[in-house]
């Protein structure tokens, strides 16, 4: 059951927030310091599992980026949920401050902002005006686990009672 005006949103595109990703490493998902929430880099990770691996770009046994966007998608899909972890209710949001976006690149790959466009299209519709954000997208040659993509996000919220 949705309980947030965001929770709402993402049901009506198909989507819910799923249960927080577990780090793969020695961090947490989220940090809140004062009115500002950081995620730590999300993978695409459903149920546990990343759901691709590889290099994005153009040809044979490259991540086609197309499906590299719906990625990121999830990796903001993941990022979100890491902010309810903290928060409990994602209509604390009062803006989503900064997305950077990673994409392991085959070295001729420059669409890295198209890419990264699945997560900032997806804040976007989560958050209304308040996913309006500021954005880097940057290609890597490699992400942990052979990720095709990671996504950051930091959001502010509104003051603690």
């Amino acid at each position: 059951m949705s309980s947030s005006a965001v929770e709402q949103r993402l049901s009506e595109l198909g989507l819910s927030v799923p249960a927080v990703a577990a780090p793969v490493a020695a961090y947490v998902p989220a940090m809140r310091e004062g009115d500002l929430i950081f995620t730590s880099g999300q993978l695409p990770m459903v149920a546990g599992a990343l759901v691709a691996t590889g290099k994005v770009g153009e040809g044979a046994g490259l991540v086609d980026p197309a499906h590299a966007k719906e990625l990121a998608q999830v990796c903001a899909l993941n990022a979100i949920a890491a902010i309810k972890g903290v928060i409990g209710d994602l209509d604390l949001v009062t803006r989503v401050v900064k997305v950077v976006g990673f994409v392991g690149s085959d070295p001729t790959f420059t669409g890295q902002p198209g890419v990264i466009n699945g997560a900032s299209e997806l804040l976007g519709k989560a958050f209304g005006e308040a996913g309006v954000h500021a954005r880097s997208a940057v290609g890597v040659a490699a992400l942990p686990m052979d990720a095709p993509v990671e996504v950051e996000v930091i959001v502010s919220v509104a003051p603690r009672a």
